[in-house]
C-alpha cells in the first residue's frame, strides 16, 4: 500500500512484514536491534578477572540472595547432616501446602526442586529419594484433604513411574527400601478416582511384578 503526501512532502511507504521475516529498513529509518543474550562465555570472561577474594565475595552474595542458591551450594559441597532437606522442604511446600492458610499447589515448583538437586549433585539415590518423597507428600495431601485437580493426579502418576524406574536401578538394599515406600504409596491411593489407582497399579505391575 502506498500513501503520498503532496506539497513537497516525502512519500512514505507502509509495508507488511510477516512475523519472523526480516525486512531491511528503509534509508533514513532507525532499525531496532534485538539485544544479544548473555552467554556463559561472557560470564566466564568476567570471572577470570576476579581474584580469590573477589570470587568468595561473589559466592557470598549469591548464597545470600536466594534459598535455592544456599540449597544448591550445600548439596554440591555435601554440607550439613542431610543435603536433601532444603529440597524436600520446597517439595512439601508446593505439593502438600497448608490449604487452610490459602497456600497454593505448584507441581512445577516442586519438580524444579528435584531438577535443582540434579544440577547440584545428581546422585542417583538422591534423585530417587526426592521422587519417592514427592509421591509420599502428594499421596498424603490426597488422603488428608482430597483434591479435584486432574493435572495434579497426572503429575503424581508420572512421578511415581519416574521414581519406580529409578529405584529399580539402585543397589539391592536401597532398591528394596524405595520399592517398599512406593508400594505403600500405591496402597494409600487405592480407591482414589481420576484413574490414579489403576494407573499406578499398571505402572507397578509393568516394572515390578
Amino acid at each position: 500500500m502506498f500513501s503520498e503526501m503532496r506539497g513537497g512532502h516525502v512519500a512514505a511507504r507502509a509495508r507488511r512484514c510477516p512475523i519472523g521475516q526480516f525486512v531491511e529498513p528503509e534509508e533514513g529509518s532507525v532499525a531496532m536491534v534485538k539485544p544479544r543474550e548473555t552467554t556463559w562465555n561472557d560470564v566466564k570472561t568476567e570471572l577470570l578477572q576476579f581474584d580469590r577474594t573477589g570470587l568468595l565475595g561473589l559466592l557470598k552474595d549469591l548464597y545470600a540472595l536466594r534459598p535455592e542458591n544456599r540449597a544448591f551450594l550445600a548439596a554440591r559441597f555435601g554440607i550439613g547432616s542431610d543435603p536433601l532437606t532444603p529440597f524436600k522442604k520446597v517439595i512439601s511446600r508446593w505439593i502438600y501446602p497448608d490449604l487452610i492458610k490459602g497456600q497454593n499447589v505448584s507441581v512445577a515448583k516442586a519438580k524444579k526442586a528435584i531438577a535443582d538437586y540434579r544440577k547440584a549433585v545428581g546422585r542417583a539415590e538422591g534423585i530417587t529419594e526426592l521422587c519417592v518423597f514427592y509421591c509420599e507428600e502428594a499421596a498424603r495431601l490426597v488422603g488428608d484433604c482430597g483434591l479435584e485437580d486432574e493435572a495434579y493426579y497426572a503429575a503424581l502418576v508420572r512421578m511415581f513411574e519416574q521414581g519406580l524406574t529409578r529405584a529399580i536401578e539402585l543397589p539391592t538394599e536401597e532398591r528394596n527400601k524405595m520399592l517398599k515406600r512406593l508400594d505403600a504409596v500405591r496402597g494409600s491411593l487405592r480407591g482414589i478416582g481420576w484413574g490414579v489407582s489403576d494407573a499406578v497399579n499398571e505402572v507397578w505391575h509393568d516394572r515390578v511384578d
